[in-house]
């Protein structure tokens, strides 16, 4: 799926810059950069999650998962660093026009640049966001909502050159104006990207729905009781799960163990064959014994 976006990229940030110039459009040109940003997260992605589907070795316990969310945050990290240029340069834009100085007006080549960008980077939004959800890949999704970034400032720059050209060259404004508002739609993305990377980086606990429904699971078996201690977290796309669980004392270690396995199985069977989940047990039932936190 991130190939099948790349090809798009290289097309549409060629189209886009050369559209950008002939047409005389600042919006489609910091349009382009923006498509030039897709090239490189695609690129970033590529690497960090064949990186990060590499199981464990003698270096890496828990597998290399974490390289698929260090992907996320790089590309959120792009996204701002190209939200601000885009915003800058519409600034600049706008000042230029405060000033008395008159705007070129974008041509008409600018424009069908905008309306094959919008459709073609929301196809791909569409194709990649799918592909993420199947997999479970944060990292895939992060790249889905970049080209969903794409087809947004793609959709402002259409606004604003389709205005420009329709209302004459008083309105050329609109031009700068509408990359600008796309600026802080992207910003807005790249947030909420950047926390999902920076709370899994930071071992962010997985969502209260998601730990109730762990240990409504977990409960779930009759000889199960009173799970506590439990301590969840994302590696990249996989879920890590520990808990604590009380059965009953005097049963045999082999049928202790062999409950403990089909818990396991059971949590597997609803977050993935992948996940990792550390039980520990403990006796309901023991005059000596005394629970340490």
């Amino acid at each position: 799926m991130t190939l099948v976006g790349t090809a798009v990229n290289v097309l549409l940030t060629i189209f886009k810059f050369l559209a950008g110039i002939v047409g005389h459009s600042a919006a489609m040109t910091a349009d382009a950069l923006h498509s030039f940003s897709d090239l490189v997260t695609d690129a970033i992605l590529l690497l960090f999650v064949h990186i990060g589907g590499k199981p464990e070795d003698r270096d890496h316990d828990y597998g290399h998962g974490k390289y698929e969310t260090l992907a996320t945050t790089l590309v959120a990290l792009t996204l701002v660093a190209v939200a601000i240029g885009l915003g800058w340069n519409a600034c600049q834009s706008l000042l230029f026009w405060y000033r008395g100085s008159a705007l070129a007006a974008p041509g008409m080549v600018a424009l069908w640049a905008a309306v094959i960008s919008v459709v073609l980077k929301e196809l791909v939004y569409q194709y990649t966001v799918k592909r993420g959800r199947k997999l479970n890949s944060p990292a895939v999704e992060a790249n889905a909502w970049h080209h969903r970034s794409d087809a947004l400032s793609s959709l402002g720059t259409l606004l604003g050159i389709g205005g420009a050209i329709l209302l004459g060259d008083r309105w050329t404004v609109l031009d700068p104006l509408a990359a600008l508002v796309v600026s802080f739609f992207i910003l807005r993305m790249a947030y909420k990207l950047l926390k999902r990377g920076f709370d899994e980086l930071m071992e962010a606990s997985l969502s209260d729905e998601t730990e109730n429904e762990i240990l409504s699971i977990v409960t779930s078996f009759p000889d199960v009781h009173d799970p506590h201690h439990l301590r969840t977290r994302r590696i990249g796309n996989r879920y890590a799960i520990e808990l604590h669980i009380r059965m009953d004392g005097s049963l045999p270690l082999e049928v202790a163990h062999a409950r403990a396995c089909e818990i396991e199985q059971a949590l597997k069977v609803r977050f993935g064959n992948s996940t990792h989940i550390a039980l520990h047990l403990e006796p309901e039932k023991s005059p000596s014994y005394k629970h340490q936190p």
